[in-house]
């Protein structure tokens, strides 16, 4: 029986889960490290775009949180399901896990807001229902250090599969072979 920890990414079993990436929680967010998050989230964005692989997005209560930060939104592919939630969890969001299951596919990359809360119950979910669970721990953050690095520390303990935007757009590649290797290198040069 072969380690889910050693799991590689494969493009025609991905699914991108984009997590309330809004307004009013980016707003709360130190400027760098909201701006690794807009950049690692676009990383992923476009690799998702040039790939094919479907992208979901989630909004926490818009109301109260606002919409998806514009320059995270102008990024996503035209297909994009789109989800608004009162529910920490993705999985608690209408149709969100009929969707996923109808793409019949395994593998769960996760980015966004907040890590220790929206992000990890997500993760803790989708394990439980039992898809492989990657997250970008550059694409995803937390308003205080602290929340985010304890969220890495229980991911971990989970068995979610800590990684970064750039490992896996070239996870997702597999080979400077293929045909987006070039469009997607330059956007890590």
């Amino acid at each position: 029986m072969s380690n889910e920890n050693t799991a590689i990414l494969e493009p025609e079993n991905s699914v991108l889960v984009i997590i309330d990436i809004q307004t009013h929680l980016t707003a709360v967010m130190p400027v760098k490290v909201l701006a690794r998050l807009q950049r690692n989230t676009g990383l992923l964005l476009n690799a998702a775009k040039t790939l094919d692989i479907p992208v979901f997005a989630t909004e926490q209560y818009p109301q109260g949180l606002g919409n998806i930060e514009p320059d995270i939104a102008r990024l996503l592919p035209e297909h994009t399901k789109r989800y608004q939630k009162t529910s920490f969890s993705c999985t608690g969001a209408d149709n969100f896990v009929a969707d996923l299951a109808q793409l019949e596919r395994k593998q769960i990359v996760l980015a966004g807001i907040e890590a220790h809360i929206c992000v990890m119950q997500t993760a803790l979910q989708l394990l439980k229902l039992g898809y492989q669970v990657f997250v970008a721990a550059d694409g995803i953050c937390s308003r205080h250090r602290e929340s985010y690095e304890t969220a890495l520390s229980r991911l971990r303990q989970a068995e979610v599969i800590i990684t970064d935007a750039e490992a896996i757009m070239f996870e997702w590649i597999a080979d400077a072979k293929h045909e987006g290797f070039k469009t997607l290198q330059a956007l890590v040069r």
